[in-house]
């Protein structure tokens, strides 16, 4: 059922269409100097997309865009101007640059602004296998939703609605030029099918989902397999009990564990550390985490969701380790936030790409043994991280772990620690890798944390 349809789509193929936007840059980037600019940059996003939904066995939304954005930057020496606009023709460039221009003239001058330095410029961008095209029509992309959704279904009476199925493709082009001279641009697929089904009994009613996600649509799951586990994560869901709260173990699902490293690596981000508000400033060989655990960045991966040859600097991007065996090795650095630090861009301008978790790993159920009693989280509600002091504070629910096993599903708690305290106390990494984002990690076993029910 992974076959690639045959079928026309409204979507087509956009190709030709990289070649076009690339002259648009040029011309862009051509008139901003004869308009005066000292330098200027010019980034291009063109985005196609179909979105089919198919809720409680009938069709309910289909949906085609079709986007295109042009942001110019101009600098007159220190001072920057930023606009934007949709409209490719002569006449709109000029106004735009124009309207950046003017903008220019009235910013204060700042030292920091400015592109990277010319030597940076990625001069040899590899073909990263990111365009995959999916020739599905709508009909097609609604017999897959309805059949996901169906499937999910028909696996237990308990399970009585649905949020719905919906499958999504996307293409993309984005290009980025600078007065440097360098130009480059890449063509890009986002598929996906995706469900939530809602279960209900006696003690309550209980929501869960379940996705794929690839740069192809021969590597997504079967439309069967999204809607069986789907099915088994809410059913699981259902007789949540009480549990006994206090300090205790607790193991971050993949998916959640994900943002917790998401939350680290904001604190290394070239922006919070030149503002000043982030618990990490001045963290630059410091232990921070497990010495077990290394936090690494493969941003040339083929057909992996993250990849590119360079960021929106126009810098090559490149593998490094940003923590290693527990120690701070790299800030997250854009050209600008580097000038701010008095330090080199890292090549991160528009932020991480593929990042990896490593370390020594443990099966699922070894990490179970390991912990014996506590709290696994498979979600997380709010906003509870400060950045500036790392402080953690999130509303959770997951399973009650007993003697080394699932005893019964939990919800309505909090669970409270500080970033830095956490990744110190990893105890374990799991070898249940989800590769579907941009941050790739197992389960993450935490020594202790404040659990706290309402």
């Amino acid at each position: 059922m992974n076959e690639p349809a045959k079928n026309d789509s409204p979507m087509g193929d956009i190709s030709a269409d990289e070649t076009r936007i690339r002259a648009q840059v040029e011309m862009i980037l051509d008139t901003a100097r004869k308009m005066g600019a000292t330098a200027a940059e010019v980034s291009v996003g063109m985005d196609v997309g179909l979105s089919v939904t198919a809720r409680m066995g009938e069709l309910e939304t289909v949906e085609f865009n079709q986007d295109r954005g042009f942001g110019i930057t101009v600098y007159l020496d220190d001072c920057k101007g930023v606009a934007s606009t949709s409209d490719v023709s002569r006449e709109a460039v000029l106004d735009t640059v124009k309207a950046a221009l003017n903008i220019a003239r009235f910013t204060q001058p700042d030292s920091c602004n400015g592109l990277a330095a010319a030597e940076l410029m990625a001069s040899d961008i590899p073909e990263l296998d990111l365009y995959h095209p999916w020739g599905i029509s709508v009909e097609e992309a609604s017999l897959k939703a309805l059949a996901c959704e169906s499937e999910a279904m028909s696996q237990d009476k308990r399970i009585s609605n649905s949020d719905g199925a919906t499958v999504a493709s996307q293409l993309s082009c984005l290009a980025y030029g600078n007065s440097h001279g360098f130009l480059g641009s890449s063509l890009s697929s986002r598929h996906s099918l995706s469900l939530a089904v809602i279960a209900s009994e006696k003690r309550g009613m209980q929501k869960d989902y379940w996705y794929t996600v690839g740069r192809s649509a021969e590597n997504l799951e079967s439309e069967l397999l999204v809607g069986r586990e789907a099915a088994r994560r809410v059913i699981s869901r259902l007789g949540c009990r009480d549990f006994k709260a206090g300090t205790m173990p607790v193991l971050f699902s993949p998916q959640m564990a994900a943002g917790l490293v998401s939350s680290l690596l904001g604190a290394l981000m070239g922006g919070a550390l030149y503002r000043n508000i982030s618990f990490l400033t001045d963290s630059l060989g410091t232990k921070v985490a497990h010495n077990t655990l290394s936090i690494v960045e493969y941003p040339r991966l083929p057909e992996a969701m993250g990849s590119a040859g360079f960021d929106s600097d126009g810098v090559a991007t490149s593998s490094k380790a940003i923590i290693n065996k527990g120690v701070v090795d790299s800030y997250i650095l854009s050209a600008y936030s580097a000038r701010r630090l008095a330090m080199q861009t890292t090549g991160n301008g528009g932020g991480v790409r593929n990042i990896r978790i490593e370390g020594e790993s443990s099966d699922y159920s070894q990490l179970l043994n390991q912990m014996g009693t506590g709290v696994m989280v498979t979600q997380l509600m709010g906003q509870g991280v400060n950045a500036v002091t790392g402080d953690y504070s999130r509303g959770a629910s997951g399973f009650w772990i007993e003697n080394g096993e699932i005893a019964y599903p939990i919800e309505n708690f909090t669970i409270a620690s500080n970033l830095k305290n956490m990744f110190l106390g990893v105890e374990g990494i799991g070898n249940d890798v989800d590769l579907r984002g941009n941050i790739c990690t197992g389960s993450l076993l935490i020594d202790e944390m404040m659990i706290a029910t309402a």
